[in-house]
């Protein structure tokens, strides 16, 4: 009778054992799953971004080092490198892949189907291909937008009422980023209506910047800088050579801005990894990426520096300077 009662429990184990699933079998103690996470700057200079990601996700209950590791990557803007390291990532088996920047983001897509992908920010998702549609992602990929391209209007816009007399921009910019081309659209659209001329410069790599500047004398203004880690990463040359050339400069990063540039107006991207984190924590808890919806910036920055103006010699009407988010004497 013992030994009866002893066959028909092992059955009941072997049985539940076969008849637990997957994903049940991830949730179990000791099983600590692990983030990719692949930076387009270096770590110092997205450190911010970087930790307000790290640190929602301890809110969220995910400690790194103790139920959740992470592997970090960065692309250093040499995004060549971006299908190496994914493929890196995926030969690691990591259970999600958080990046941003057009060109890893299109790099993480190519490199798996499989392996869960989220962008902390994107400029178009829907323009660049990367998602069927801002509702419903579909495939192994969400995240969320920055709308970098729909306020390159307004951008323009800032600075042509700070700057008296702005006829000529110069627009300096990543060619080889897929979203380019729209941004530069968006922004031309905007200067037209408002009388301006444009020139497009093209910037590549920090190597290209001093060039850029010299070709840039006397035909033009102002300066608008695309938002890539590119100009992100060398923003402190682009503003020395800016206010070296009296050119004032509009961007979408805060950082830019925070720098010496003359003023910004964009999303606030610490917000934006912040909320990549949330994405995760649904992911590691079982939601499909093809069901989470892109999210759109909930917040976003103008930054006015006062001393940059100063030093150009121009002044901000006193209501601008009120409705900023940031102003920097």
């Amino acid at each position: 009778m013992l030994d009866l009662r002893r066959r028909k429990l092992i059955l009941l184990i072997g049985g539940g054992a076969i008849a637990c699933p997957l994903g049940a079998l991830a949730q179990q103690p000791g099983k600590r799953p692990t983030i990719g996470f692949l930076g387009a700057n270096s770590p110092a200079v997205q450190a911010h971004w970087t930790e307000a990601f790290v640190q929602r996700l301890r809110e969220l209950g995910w400690i790194e080092g103790r139920n959740v590791a992470i592997e970090y990557r960065w692309a250093e803007t040499r995004f060549e490198r971006a299908p190496e390291i994914i493929a890196e990532l995926v030969r690691l088996k990591v259970d999600v892949i958080v990046t941003h920047a057009t060109a890893n983001v299109v790099a993480a897509k190519q490199g798996t189907s499989v392996i869960p992908i989220v962008f902390a920010a994107q400029a178009d998702p829907v323009g660049t291909g990367l998602v069927a549609s801002l509702a419903r992602p579909g495939g192994n990929i969400t995240g969320l937008s920055n709308q970098f391209i729909d306020a390159a209007g307004k951008r323009v816009e800032l600075l042509h009422e700070l700057v008296p007399g702005l006829r000529r921009l110069a627009i300096l910019a990543n060619g080889q980023i897929a979203n380019t081309a729209l941004e530069i659209d968006e922004a031309t659209a905007a200067a037209r209506t408002l009388g301006i001329e444009v020139a497009t410069f093209d910037i590549r790599r920090a190597e290209d910047i001093a060039p850029a500047f010299d070709a840039i004398k006397g035909r033009a203004e102002g300066v608008y800088v695309f938002g890539d880690p590119v100009t992100n990463t060398n923003r402190i040359l682009i503003n020395t050579l800016a206010l070296g050339a009296r050119l004032p400069t509009v961007a979408g990063f805060r950082e830019h801005a925070e720098a010496g540039g003359l003023i910004s107006y964009g999303a606030n991207l610490q917000d934006q990894f912040r909320r990549a984190a949330d994405l995760v924590d649904k992911i590691l808890r079982g939601a499909k990426p093809a069901d989470i919806p892109i999210e759109q910036p909930t917040k976003f920055d103008l930054v006015i520096n006062l001393k940059t103006a100063k030093t150009l010699g121009l002044e901000f009407h006193p209501q601008l300077l009120a409705t900023a988010d940031e102003v920097i004497e």
